[in-house]
Formats: structure tokens, C-alpha cells, sequence
């Protein structure tokens, strides 16, 4: 199979969809690999690398997404890429395709058969690639909003750790996930004084056996969470359900009400965000204030770190890069957990919570694939 690699486009998007190394066990698989000229510049990857690996070096995104019958990316595609996708194309990303109408309907339109790595699923539970970035934006949430809360950024000039003799920063996790989890480990860092809210009385007993009383855990409530979210210096939101569309848990009411100077951090922004105030900002202007309270909406965070990001997220990717390459439509078809992974085929939108958000009908990925 012939598989491209096309240059991210989005704004400051550094990562890449598939590393030298990735590239090399592609090739020694039998198959081809197209990479756009200047793809892996952002992670200190130079074209002769890729020639060294085996690729071939393109010109431009018109013949990556003109010659390839498979499509490796790391964003969702820009308007500009969708309209260079063709029916019976693969393309395997992020997608994120809930909050975004404009893109749903591009890809079905397109015919292109588009696998979204937030959605693949693994044998043990969980979302095997959406957790490496998901381990990177939470650690890089308390890294942003730490820096958000200085004076200066428009903070209100509190140290996370605080020093002998003053109160540490109080950081409130909404959500005790992979984000969470990674959040929480890098704040207990810094020193400061952190609580976990979730829903799950499981997801909660595992929190505490992993950090003990370093991290204060709360079942969450409209009662707990707003009296956590008012007394907080930095709220981290990481909450996510699969697919769909992030739940607006602080509403804009309780954004009024605390603490001027306090900072918000959507991580789950992607999904549409789960602040009612929130809205997508990007690394040239990652934050804005509503209500005297600091914003911070990257959907791109993992961005910010390409070469960690790319590593990890490869780490991952590559087994399923591999199938899809070598069994084509035949690895969704005898793979149940990559087969979670299809939005989108041949003209049909194959993501029930896609659906819902959208209003839009749907078949199963099953039907679509002749099951």
C-alpha cells in the first residue's frame, strides 16, 4: 500500500503523523511511504531522514493526498486537505467530530473512509491512542496554568507550591481519567493543594490507592463541584466521553463567581469544551478572560512539544498503521477495537454519538462494512 504523510497545517502544529523510525518498519513491511517535504521538520526530523528511512519526499500536500490509499495525519483535516480527499481513500487522525458539523459533513461527502484514533478502543478498556496525548495535555494543563497564573499573564499571581510559611495554589481536577490522573501527578509536583472530582466511586478508589492523601478526592456533584471550582486558583477540565460532544459542567454563573485572576484549563476543548465560557484558542493566543477569569482553550495542546507528542503518540499508532497498510478494510473488518475506530465510510457516518450531537443519521460500522 502506498500510505502519506502530509504536513500539519493547523495553527503551530508541529507533530507529525508517522517518525523516521515508524516510517522504516512501514517500508520493511512491503509498502510505501510518501512524506510531504518538511513534514518532520518540527520534530527535528530532516527530509534526508525520511530518505534514510526509506520514504519518498513529495513537493507538496497535492500529491501526498493525490497518490496515497492511505493517509496518516495527527490533526483533523483543514478545509483546504478535505477537499483533496477522494472516495475510497483511508484516512486515519484525530478526528474529533462531534463539535465540528463543518468537517462531519466534508468527510461524507468525500467518500473517504476516515478511522479516528480517539475512538479505537483496546481489549483491556480504554482508548489505547488517545491516551498518549491525553498523558501529554494533562501534564502540559498544570505546566499552562501555572504560567497563566502569574501576575503578569493576567493571573493572580499565585505560586502552585506556594514557600514555607504561605498556602500552596489549590488546583481542582474535574475529571480522574488519563488527563486527570497525569494532571494531578505533575501538580502534586509542583506542591500544590489538589482535588479530584469524578463520578466513579471506582475511578476514585484507584486515584487514592495511586496517590494516597497527596490528592484530596470528591464524588462529584453540582454541589461539590461548584464550592471546589469557586475556592480553586486553577481548575483543570478532563472530562470525556467517548465520541461525543464534552458536557458543559462550569457553567458561566459559577465562572462569574470566583476568584478574579483564578485560571481555567479546557483539555477537553477538542470535544467542545466542558466550560460553558470556553471556546478553541490557539498557541499564538492560547488565552482570553471572561469575567475577570483566565481562559486557557488550546485544542492542540500535545502540539506544543512535538517531539515527545509525535514519539509517543507513534508508540501507539504504529500497530494499527501497520494492519491498515497490509490488511486494508479487511483489518476493520476482523478487528473489533479498530473497527470502533471508522467516523466515517464510503458516504455514511458510522459514529452513533457523532450522531446524536449532529442530528444526523447513522448506520453501525458493522453495516457499513458488509458484517
Amino acid at each position: 500500500m502506498r500510505i502519506g504523510v502530509p504536513k500539519e497545517i493547523k495553527n503551530q502544529e508541529y507533530r507529525v503523523g508517522l517518525t523516521p523510525g515508524s516510517v522504516h518498519e512501514v517500508v520493511s513491511h512491503g509498502h510505501q511511504v510518501l512524506v510531504e517535504q518538511g513534514a518532520g521538520l518540527g520534530i527535528g526530523a530532516s527530509d534526508e531522514a525520511y530518505r534514510e528511512a526509506g520514504a519518498e519526499i513529495a513537493p507538496d500536500a497535492e500529491t501526498v493526498f493525490g497518490q496515497a490509499e492511505l493517509i496518516v495525519k495527527v490533526k483533523e483535516p483543514q478545509a483546504v486537505e478535505r477537499q483533496l480527499l477522494r472516495p475510497g481513500q483511508l484516512l486515519f487522525t484525530y478526528l474529533h467530530l462531534a463539535p465540528d458539523p463543518e468537517q462531519t459533513r466534508d468527510l461524507i461527502e468525500s467518500g473517504v473512509t476516515a478511522i479516528a484514533y480517539e475512538t479505537v478502543t483496546s481489549p483491556r478498556g480504554g482508548l489505547p491512542l488517545l491516551a498518549p496525548m491525553s498523558e501529554v495535555a494533562g501534564r502540559l494543563s498544570i505546566q499552562a496554568g501555572a504560567h497563566c497564573l502569574e501576575k503578569p499573564q493576567g493571573g493572580k499571581g499565585v505560586l502552585l507550591g506556594g514557600v514555607p510559611g504561605v498556602l500552596p495554589g489549590k488546583v481542582v481536577v474535574i475529571g480522574g481519567g488519563t488527563v486527570g490522573r497525569h494532571a494531578a501527578e505533575m501538580a502534586i509536583g509542583l506542591g500544590a493543594d489538589v482535588t479530584i472530582l469524578d463520578r466513579s466511586n471506582d475511578a476514585l478508589k484507584s486515584i487514592h490507592r495511586q496517590f494516597g492523601d497527596r490528592v484530596k478526592t470528591l464524588h462529584s456533584t453540582r454541589e461539590t463541584l461548584r464550592r471546589e471550582v469557586l475556592a480553586a486558583d486553577l481548575v483543570i477540565g478532563s472530562v470525556l466521553i467517548p465520541g461525543a460532544a464534552a458536557p458543559k459542567l462550569v457553567t458561566a454563573e459559577m465562572v462569574a463567581r470566583m476568584q478574579p485572576g483564578s485560571v481555567l484549563v479546557d483539555v477537553a476543548i477538542d470535544q467542545g469544551g466542558c466550560f460553558e465560557t470556553s471556546h478553541p484558542t490557539t498557541h499564538d493566543e492560547p488565552t482570553f478572560v471572561v469575567d475577570d477569569i483566565l481562559h486557557y482553550c488550546v485544542a492542540n495542546m500535545p502540539g506544543a512539544v512535538p517531539r515527545t507528542s509525535s514519539h509517543a503518540l507513534n508508540n501507539a499508532t504504529l500497530p494499527f498503521v501497520l494492519k491498515l497498510a497490509d490488511q486494508g478494510l479487511d483489518a476493520l473488518r476482523e478487528d473489533e477495537h479498530l473497527r470502533h475506530g471508522l467516523n466515517v465510510h464510503a458516504g455514511k457516518l458510522t459514529i452513533r454519538e457523532v450522531a446524536e450531537a449532529q442530528g444526523l443519521e447513522w448506520i453501525s460500522p458493522e453495516q457499513a462494512l458488509g458484517l
